[in-house]
């Protein structure tokens, strides 16, 4: 899964493969097509390996919808509750999460519930009925769902131990990222300042670069374009749970279509309050070696 130079952080079974794997690969071409196709591998697994607890909870939701009956004792949503909880102990016990990042998932198990109450409250999207597992019109596997998303951001820090360079400052971050959560709610009542808060986040954001160690390859990207590409997967994972019926927004009353692209402008906003939340448990830091301050 990686280079031995950069283990500090890992869990204590991602310890263990990373091991396995340098190993296996400590033999590998560092240059040419073969070289290539196994960055291409490793960068893979590490993906499917830092999105394993949203993986998880996507295939309980698609199960659910294909095989749980309708008349069952238990309600489908509860049911899911009660499969999302199992797999958040098993990767605790199973030391596949830190304390500390479990500590920031239930904070976006907070955020994200808090959302879901007022969002279903003034009609933006519905969850399908029944079950006892549930806050309002909220069933309580939602929370998970935000949680996933802080799973995978932990993850692909310790993985591809990123980096930055010109990470803008806290004091600019966390006001940016509370104005954004904050529009969630107010647009309903007053202006809806979204495009300005993109404009936001652009301006702040635009210098940085993020710095990704795949195996033995090190690249960089902007930040403003991972926050994209999330965007972009958590839209596909939308489509999925609406898909299945889970929950529907308005427009998808008379049947089901594509979830509107105009929902990956909200992802890329929430992009900036998650990497805020997430930097509470792995401060970003300069490219330059592990010894480095935290970027601040």
């Amino acid at each position: 899964m990686g280079d031995q130079r950069h283990g500090a952080g890992l869990t204590t079974l991602e310890t263990r493969i990373d091991a396995v794997a340098t190993r296996w690969l400590e033999h590998a071409p560092s240059r040419g097509v073969r070289s290539f196709v196994v960055e291409l591998l490793v960068f893979g697994l590490k993906q499917a390996w830092a999105c394993v607890f949203g993986a998880l909870l996507l295939a309980a939701v698609i199960a659910a919808r294909l095989w749980y009956p309708d008349d069952a004792d238990l309600a489908r949503n509860d049911a899911l509750v009660l499969v999302a909880v199992a797999i958040q102990v098993a990767m605790v016990s199973w030391r596949l999460e830190s304390r500390r990042e479990l500590a920031t998932i239930l904070l976006f198990h907070v955020v994200g519930t808090v959302m879901e109450i007022f969002k279903t409250g003034v009609g933006s999207w519905e969850y399908a009925e029944g079950g006892v597992l549930h806050v309002g019109a909220v069933p309580l596997f939602t929370g998970f769902m935000y949680g996933a998303v802080g799973s995978y951001l932990a993850r692909v820090m310790r993985l591809f131990d990123l980096r930055f360079t010109r990470y803008p400052p806290l004091w600019a971050t966390a006001p940016l990222a509370v104005a954004i959560y904050v529009n969630f709610f107010s647009h309903h009542y007053v202006v809806d300042i979204r495009w300005w808060l993109v404009a936001a986040v652009v301006l702040l954001y635009g210098p940085c670069r993020m710095h990704v160690r795949v195996l033995r390859a090190r690249f960089w990207m902007p930040v403003t374009m991972a926050f994209l590409l999330v965007a972009v997967f958590i839209w596909f994972a939308e489509n999925i749970g609406t898909l299945t019926g889970t929950w529907t927004y308005p427009d998808q009353a008379d049947g089901w279509h594509l979830v509107s692209v105009s929902k990956l402008v909200a992802w890329f906003l929430l992009m900036n309050l998650s990497v805020v939340l997430v930097t509470i448990a792995h401060p970003p830091r300069r490219p330059d070696g592990p010894e480095v301050s935290p970027v601040r």
